[in-house]
């Protein structure tokens, strides 16, 4: 992928895909643009699924003890 890609934020990258996906169902795009556009597509998605996974990891909850004091624990996703 490249850098340009890499350094979109989590937002930028999903505008990019919902419109490469918005050109793709019109069906005005030649095979060739298709083709591009789905490949685009695609590493965007791989982009968005990092950085979500990213986020996810970071997510912390916390706890209070019983003796007041905080913990803190991954949240499990169920």
């Amino acid at each position: 992928m490249a850098d340009k890609e890499m350094e979109l934020s989590f937002d930028q990258a999903l505008k990019n895909l919902e419109e490469l996906v918005g050109k793709l169902e019109s069906g005005t795009l030649s095979l060739e643009e298709s083709m591009d556009a789905f490949d685009k597509a695609m590493k965007l998605s791989q982009l968005c699924e990092k950085k979500l996974s990213a986020a996810e990891q970071k997510i912390q909850k916390l706890t209070k003890l019983p003796d007041g004091s905080l913990h803190q624990e991954p949240i499990t996703l169920e």
